[in-house]
Order: structure tokens, then sequence, then C-alpha cells
């Protein structure tokens, strides 16, 4: 156990890092679980409605920024 307060320790110490590949897997899953919340709301309920549909925008926007970062990085 480490003598600093919680609040002090480094999240590197957890060795709870994603690889790319498994922060866009969980992504696409979160995309997949939105899209289908989002098409049950269908015209219902207008605030729930852009909720959703501006947490995909942003779900998609870092996938993207995943695999575009994971592209351009040299071995």
């Amino acid at each position: 156990m480490s003598s600093r307060p919680e609040s002090e320790r480094s999240d590197w110490t957890d060795l709870d890092l994603l690889t790319r590949e498994e922060a866009y897997g969980r992504l696409q899953q979160e995309i997949t679980e939105t899209e289908a919340r989002l098409a049950a709301f269908g015209d219902a309920d207008q605030a729930a409605r852009e909720f959703h549909e501006t947490r995909l925008r942003a779900l998609r926007s870092a996938a993207e920024d995943l695999i575009d970062a994971g592209a351009t990085k040299k071995p």
C-alpha cells in the first residue's frame, strides 16, 4: 500500500491502462448501445433525443480519433 494519500497517487500505478484497440472496442460497444437507445426514443422525448445524439457524435469522434492516432503513430 502506498503511503501517499489517494488524491496524490498517480493513475499509472494502477496499471489499468487500455490499449487503443481495447478503447476502440469499448467505444464501438457504447456507440451501438447509444444508437439503440436513440432508436427507442422515436420523436417522443426531444430533450433526451438531443442528449443521445450529442453523445453519439462525441463517441464517434473519440473512436475516429483513436483510429487516426493509431494510423499516424510510427513504429
